[in-house]
């Protein structure tokens, strides 16, 4: 159904609605699906109705639609069923346990079982789980919070949750606007034309006066109930085409059109013929392109109102997306698959991965020697592989047995299935493409074989031009193929000048296009109409480049990498054709083409340094990285399957990874138990209709077995609780680790051979301990300020060492003083001893900001002059930090425990915040949550609104038993601004800023049994650095705060200090875009820059799951916590 005609069905819902036909409104809502009444399903689930309820739902949902579905009708019905035990109707409950509730066990039977176990207690209170269930009323109303919950997560419910916006009696208004309009194209208009009816134009009769200017209002009794609607038309839209006013057919491209070389209106690429009948007169247009009428090419869409049309269509989104936002799940990285489940070996190098559609385990993996697979990543098992073979050489071109004849190897360059998982297509790097027919299982039989391209074919898709499935080709001879699965050529694109290397075939609303990539950076835009390029950009890099939608297709994105090795990743405007966002984080330069994909409607992920980065779709720093344990390839190929729950990865020996989140290793398990049980006989369940107890006995042993954590698994009986699932979870979890951890060992580093270190020249002074360390934000330079008062800044250069210039710990930077030899020191008092050094440097490094307990100065970094002092003690300063969206603003952590929100420009506090009882040591801006975090020497956290600086919520962290509330606490957000690190001395802990809640926490103990002096986050979020009084340094998972690496003393000091006093790290700051690179400022004063050796590569491996308990990590709650 087309935009208009869904935009109709609001209309007459919103007439329904007002004209009080309350049952008519909820049917068409249900009958349409396209909005999903809350209220009214709420209404009916409290009062019981279950029949209703689930009528309504399977208008939007079915059961097996997936895992949210299944979950929402498993509680509707387990309430159902509850119910009839309470109310002691066994009878009912077995029906209902029978009819309703045995298709869940297929995915669970231990929760059936335990289900029908109910039946057997004379209230079903007893069982411990529901022990807590009330009464009817108020359990549903607990029910109703769960299942808002899994409506609103549901992928189906998404823009179905909220009404659009309308005036009042919009069907009625333009019914009198159309009205109006037929009255004024009447001959002989009447002055108050009587209107009876709608069924036909209006019209006044015979001659009877002047043109009446006076407007048609149309009586409310005339909008009685029709019995009949009119047709919509032929295109969708519920205004008829006008010939008289037929507009030119619009393209979802207009805004790129509009905007593209005007050089370009008048040309008319090269068409090859074309077997499709094309309109004779046809010219080409670049903001008015017209397609043929008939055959495989665009549907005309005519309006009366074109330009009104272009101008929806400039806004590169549907009708649909502006008139229905989106419903946003809440996203955190567990979401994102970077465990490694499983480790698969190809036996050749891939070079292309494909997972099917719907089938969310089944694999189709291109090789280096033209071998097709089929992988069953769930059970580990290759279905089924087709090495390269011609089909067909009689059909095949000269060229083509002339280049197979001198060179008979043979690459895959892509491998792709198709939108419905019926054929797989694959290019190959030499003229062919291949098309094979998937029948299920192992049965890939031979379907078609094309002599597609002169030269190898560099990228295949498929399409559906006017609802036929097409297969879309690119190859070195420049050209864009389109061909129907008999191998018919329809539409052969021309216009490129360089070898095509990517195509992406998408769809808005009715309007089809092909977007392409050459191998000189140039996009170009094609409509299936043999006119020609109606875009012609330039890619960033101007080299190899891919483009990809979002899953929901509003969203293009494209990667590539320049000839020079620097690779991009951007999302592009539609509306613009230009670039909307950049995303920052890569490395290094790359040897290959960087490979990307995205998932969920949320994330992208790239494969880059042998790595894989992912980024939040609206955040352009990178969100997270894994290097899957090691073992990728500089540039891995990755890919993710539909439901984003698994993402698989190449290897550099000849293989690839399977990585999961939570949902994908049960989705994976579940598997593996099903494949199980086909070899065993399986039982089917009977349950009489007596409510007899034996015979439900009888037929608990008879359930068919299914895994308990099954990804479709529904919740468990408990209101709000999963007791079950979280022991089966754990349990399997800790099975599955059992292999890992043997094979885990934590990596213990006390030869200086396996890092490099470099001590900064001038910085070592025992009477001048390093209080404070950064890293310019170029990561071209390191920022310390000493307890004395003085800051010192080490630059490194670009050179034949260092072509990058940035900081690296195989060259010794220099101590950076300008020409005229000042030193940057602080206002310092005489008594200085209970003066907390602190420090904060701008964005552009363009200045720093100190204090040493006297006034805040403000240094220039190129001078090292004084620009102005502020902020006189007392109080004395303890921590500053700059406002992350205007640098004029700083927040002032000072030593009565208050903080000063201080405006430089205007040198006014504007606000006093109190919240803490101790001087603060620590600040934080999310602007993503938009607030700012505090910690004090209190052991207290303060959570502050950003816009109004109230306070929103203070908590003392979780502290060993007996310890008191005291000790410096450090806190700092991770790269997604939501998860927060807080470092005391007795612990390392993961929060969660937008609940104010303790997820992780870690305590020294075994190998690190001191307490903790300083922390930092890499800056991939991947890694946390932790220093400690014994001079060790702790690396740790900073998902998990497990421990996976240890560094000892004896690396970066060659030799044991002369004083009997340990040397330790006192600060300690992360490179911002190098993650295994950090600096420590030790007690002696000297500043070291520390990194893993080449033949190492990084800190330790990631710690397999379950070694949490010997790792010293613990999952916590901050719920008993004391909060304010």
């Amino acid at each position: 159904m087309s935009s208009l005609s869904r935009e109709l069905v609001f209309l007459i819902l919103q007439f329904l609605e007002e004209e009080k036909f309350k049952e008519a409104v909820h049917r068409l809502e249900q009958e349409s699906g396209f909005f999903f009444n809350m209220k009214y399903f709420e209404e009916k689930a409290l009062l019981g109705e279950w029949d209703e309820v689930e009528k309504y739902l399977s208008g939007f949902t079915k059961v097996d639609d997936n895992r949210y579905s299944m979950k929402i009708f498993f509680e509707v019905r387990k309430q159902k069923y509850l119910e009839a035990l309470d109310k002691q109707d066994r009878a009912k409950a077995v029906e209902i346990l029978v009819k309703d509730l045995k298709v869940f066990s297929t995915f669970n039977e231990e929760l059936y079982k335990e289900i029908t176990h109910l039946l057997t207690l004379d209230n079903f209170r007893e069982n411990e789980q529901l022990s807590k269930y009330g009464d009817t009323k108020s359990a549903r109303s607990i029910m109703l919070v769960e299942l808002k919950k899994l409506i609103e997560a549901n992928p189906l419910f998404r823009e179905k949750l909220v009404f659009p916006t309308l005036k009042a009696s919009r069907l009625r208004t333009l019914i009198n606007q159309s009205l109006n309009w037929q009255h004024q194209l009447c001959k002989n208009p009447r002055p108050n034309p009587d209107i009876k009816t709608l069924f036909m134009d209006h019209s006044c009769s015979p001659p009877n006066g002047a043109r009446a200017s006076t407007p048609v209002t149309l009586p409310v009794a005339a909008l009685t109930k029709p019995l009949t609607y009119a047709p919509l038309g032929a295109h969708g839209g519920p205004f008829p085409p006008a010939a008289a006013a037929a507009a030119a057919n619009a393209n979802a491209l207009a805004g790129w059109m509009s905007n593209a070389n005007p050089s370009l209106s008048m040309q008319s690429a090269p068409v090859a013929a074309s077997p499709m009948p094309v309109q004779l007169g046809q010219v080409s247009s670049l903001k008015h392109p017209r397609t043929p009428s008939t055959g495989l090419g665009m549907i005309d869409y005519q309006s009366s109102d074109h330009e009104q049309l272009m101008k929806r269509l400039r806004t590169a989104q549907s009708v649909d997306e502006v008139s229905y936002p989106p419903q946003h799940a809440s996203w955190s990285l567990d979401d994102l698959p970077r465990s490694v489940a499983c480790s698969l070996r190809q036996g050749s190098t891939v070079m292309s991965m494909d997972f099917h559609p719907s089938h969310h385990t089944l694999l189709a993996v291109g090789c280096n020697n033209g071998e097709v697979t089929l992988w069953e990543v769930g059970l580990r098992e290759r279905l089924v592989s087709k090495p390269f073979k011609v089909w067909d050489t009689a059909t095949c071109s000269v060229p083509f047995q002339g280049a197979i004849a001198k060179d008979p190897s043979m690459s895959i360059t892509r491998v792709s299935w198709s939108p419905d998982g019926n054929l797989i297509g694959v290019a190959f790097k030499k003229h062919l493409v291949h098309l094979y027919a998937y029948h299920g299982s192992n049965d890939l039989r031979q379907h078609l074989e094309i002599d597609a391209h002169s030269g190898g074919v560099n990228d295949l898709a498929f399409s559906h031009p006017n609802k036929q499935l097409c297969v879309v080709t690119c190859g070195d001879d420049k050209l864009i193929k389109v061909w129907d699965l008999n191998g018919r050529k329809l539409f052969h694109f021309e216009g490129h000048e360089a070898p095509v290397y990517s195509v992406c075939p998408h769809q808005k609303e009715n309007i089809q296009f092909i977007f392409s990539t050459a191998v000189d950076g140039k996009i170009k835009a094609w409509l299936y109409d043999n006119v020609g390029s109606r875009v012609d950009y330039d890619a960033p890099g101007q080299y190899c480049t891919t483009m990809l939608y979002s899953d929901d297709g509003n969203r293009l994105f494209s990667c590539g990498t320049s000839k020079d090795g620097d690779s991009f990743l951007v999302e592009w405007n539609e509306s613009e054709g230009a670039i909307k966002r950049t995303y920052s984080g890569f490395r290094k330069k790359s040897t290959g083409i960087a490979q990307f994909d995205t998932t969920r409607n949320h994330f992208l992920a790239v494969g880059e340094d042998s790595q894989i980065k992912f980024w939040d779709m609206d955040n352009t720093n990178v969100l997270t990285s894994t290097d899957a344990d090691g073992g990728l390839p500089s540039i891995p190929r990755l890919r993710f399957n539909k439901e984003g729950n698994l993402l698989v990865v190449t290897t550099a020996d000849n293989g690839f990874k399977v990585l999961a989140n939570a949902d994908g290793l049960r989705s994976l398990r579940a598997i593996e138990s099903r494949s199980y049980e086909a070899s065993r006989t399986p039982i089917e369940m009977k349950v009489s209709t007596s409510a007899m107890v034996p015979n439900i006995n009888s037929a608990i042993n008879k359930v068919d077995r299914m895994d308990a954590s099954s990804p479709a698994r529904p919740t468990q009986i408990l209101n709000g609780v999963d007791p079950l699932a979280r022991s089966v979870e754990k349990r399997r979890l800790l099975d599955d680790a059992s292999d890992k951890s043997k094979r885990w060992e934590l990596a213990e580093i006390v030869d200086p051979v396996h890092c490099r270190v470099a001590t900064m020249p001038d910085s070592k002074d025992p009477a001048n301990k390093v209080a404070r360390l950064l890293y310019t934000n170029s990561g071209a330079g390191i920022l310390a300020l000493g307890s004395n008062g003085v800051q010192k800044l080490w630059k490194w250069r670009s050179n034949d060492e260092n072509p990058s210039g940035k900081a690296t710990a195989s060259v010794v930077p220099q101590h950076w003083q300008p020409n005229s030899g000042l030193l940057m020191t602080n206002d310092v008092p005489e008594n200085c001893e209970e003066a907390v050094p602190c420090i904060a440097l701008s964005k552009n490094d363009s200045y720093v900001m100190s204090a040493c307990g006297g006034k805040v100065s403000l240094f220039n970094m190129m001078t090292f002059k004084v620009m102005t002092t502020f902020m006189s003690p007392p109080p004395a300063s303890t921590f500053l930090a700059f406002h992350p969206l205007d640098n004029n603003i700083i927040a002032i952590g000072t030593q009565d425990s208050s903080i000063h929100i201080y405006n430089v420009r205007v040198d006014e506090v504007k606000s006093k915040l109190k919240g803490h009882q101790k001087h603060i040591t620590g600040l934080a801006f999310s602007v993503n949550l938009k607030i700012m975090v505090s910690s004090g020497a209190d052991a207290q956290l303060c959570f502050w609104n950003m816009d109004t600086w109230d306070k929103r919520k203070s908590l003392t962290i979780q502290l060993p038993a007996g310890k008191a509330p005291i000790g410096d606490t450090q806190v700092q957000f991770y790269s997604d601004q939501t998860r927060l690190l807080v470092c005391h001395e007795s612990q390392l802990a993961l929060y969660d800023a937008a609940k104010a809640e303790c997820i992780r926490q870690w305590m020294p103990q075994d190998v690190l049994p001191a307490p903790i002096t300083c922390a930092a986050y890499s800056p991939n979020s991947q890694l946390v650095y932790a220093g400690f009084t014994d001079g060790n340094i702790g690396v740790f998972d900073a998902d998990s705060l497990k421990l996976r690496c240890r560094i000892a003393m004896s690396v970066y000091m060659a030799q044991a200090s002369p004083s009997s006093q340990t040397v330790y790290p006192l600060a300690l700051t992360a490179h911002l875009q190098e993650p295994y690179q950090f600096a420590v400022g030790l007690s002696d004063g000297s500043v070291k820059v520390i990194e893993p050796s080449d033949a190492e590569g990084k800190w330790g491996v990631t710690v397999p799951v379950g070694n949490g308990a010997q790792n010293g990590w613990t999952a916590t709650s901050s719920s008993n916590n004391p909060a304010s």
